[in-house]
């Protein structure tokens, strides 16, 4: 199969509250594992809601990465979406997985961009 982007969707659930409400931990975390992924980062941007909670995103050349938290919840909720093959999602999951603690976890993989569908006519355009 030949796509463009990989899209990992995570929830981490039963995670430490107090962890999840502090942006500056969280910011460091997640520019982390951008970094362990050899990601490429060009923006970065969080806000921490009042009276709790954070939301921020890395911008990537290789596409983003966005986080959101329910410390209230114990859950938080990553998006790590990366094009192209140099940058592997998996090796930031294994990253924040390693630092927020979640007790359980979902992830969902999407392949993004899936270029040999046979009923599809994928022709780049020239520019």
């Amino acid at each position: 199969m030949k796509y463009l982007g990989r899209h990992l969707i995570v929830e981490f659930y039963n995670c430490d509250g107090n962890f999840l409400n502090d942006i500056k931990k969280i910011k460091e975390i997640l520019i982390g594992g951008a970094k362990y992924a050899k990601a490429t980062i060009i923006k970065v941007v969080f806000h921490k809601f009042s009276p709790y909670g954070v939301t921020g995103i890395i911008i990537i050349a290789e596409s983003h990465i966005s986080l959101h938290t329910w410390p209230e919840y114990s859950f938080a909720s990553i998006d790590i979406y990366t094009c192209g093959s140099k940058v592997n999602p998996w090796k930031a999951y294994q990253f924040y997985k390693k630092y927020f603690k979640p007790k359980t976890v979902s992830v969902l993989e999407m392949k993004r961009g899936i270029l040999n569908i046979p009923y599809l006519k994928h022709k780049p355009t020239k520019f």
